[in-house]
């Protein structure tokens, strides 16, 4: 985990049940002596994150409609740590690596979602502004909703519908508008059946026994959860894509969780000319993910842009 994530430890449930009472119905003592919930209960996994919003984050007024995808907190602090050391490392001199804080910087965040979560970690950690986009109109507006009931991020996310499924970023930023940043979480599978295969599985390892419950613990609408080729093919399109506001945004990014697709997304990236590409690794526990991350701006245009910020 980033050494900057506020939630290198387990998590102080005394602290979050102070702040947010209604957690202490889902906090449990465990087999090993330890305070937990049960992940694989969707009510207890929200009121989690409630807690945290509020306890971390400044975010008192947090709520996402039913079925939608309530994300692990400490993953998606991660993906932010990590964005802002690469904004580090290119804003600033080597030596330096000081990261570029407050509202100046611009993120576009590609499928807010309903959760509004990156905006939120961003905003309180570094003061960013974001742009929020997403195909589905009840996220758009859960989002716009979070955004007016917590006075913390008033003014500093725009919510933009995609009226247009299979574009990213037309019709999401305007032709003189610039962002630093794209982030992503895409779509990991690659249909429905397999969403609910690996939420299964999940369940299976965790409780060391078969089960037939289909609950996805985290939740999670059809475009949240998967797309017609998966996480491979979202990507590889959002590359292409990409091309053509290749000089409205410094850096484009995406988590990619399968390390068996980066060839073919390498390949795409080679494909568009891009000038530079990064990957940068993500641990957490057993887990291991990336963030890969490009941008078709030449050093002297990088000069330029960061001259003008």
């Amino acid at each position: 985990m980033h050494p900057r994530n506020k939630h290198h430890d387990r998590y102080d449930f005394n602290t979050l049940i102070l702040s947010s009472p209604s957690l202490a119905t889902f906090v449990k003592h465990t087999d090993y002596g330890d305070e937990s919930i049960d992940f694989f209960d969707p009510k207890a996994v929200k009121a989690l994150n409630k807690a945290l919003l509020k306890q971390y984050y400044d975010v008192a007024n947090w709520d996402i409609p039913a079925n939608y995808l309530c994300p692990p907190i400490p993953g998606r602090a991660d993906y932010i740590h990590h964005i802002a050391d690469l904004l580090a490392e290119s804003y600033s001199k080597p030596a330096e690596k000081k990261i570029p804080a407050g509202d100046k910087i611009k993120c576009l965040d590609v499928g807010v979602g309903a959760n509004c979560i990156y905006p939120i970690i961003g905003i309180k950690e570094y003061g960013w502004s974001f742009i929020g986009s997403d195909i589905d109109p009840v996220a758009i507006q859960s989002a716009s909703q979070i955004v007016k009931s917590n006075p913390s991020l008033a003014g500093k996310i725009k919510l933009r519908l995609q009226n247009d499924p299979k574009e990213i970023f037309n019709g999401i930023l305007n032709k003189n508008e610039f962002v630093d940043v794209s982030i992503c979480n895409p779509p990991f599978h690659g249909s429905a059946e397999e969403a609910r295969t690996g939420s299964k599985r999940k369940l299976e390892n965790l409780k060391h026994r078969k089960t037939d419950q289909p609950v996805l613990n985290f939740g999670g609408q059809n475009n949240e959860l998967w797309c017609n080729g998966g996480e491979e093919r979202f990507v590889r399109n959002m590359v292409f894509q990409s091309k053509d506001v290749a000089f409205n945004c410094f850096w484009f990014t995406s988590l990619v969780a399968k390390q068996v697709h980066l060839k073919r997304i390498y390949n795409a990236i080679e494909k568009v000319e891009a000038t530079d590409v990064k990957t940068i690794l993500m641990g957490q526990g057993n887990k291991t993910s990336r963030i890969v991350a490009w941008t078709f701006l030449t050093k002297n245009q990088q000069d330029q842009w960061i001259k003008e910020r």
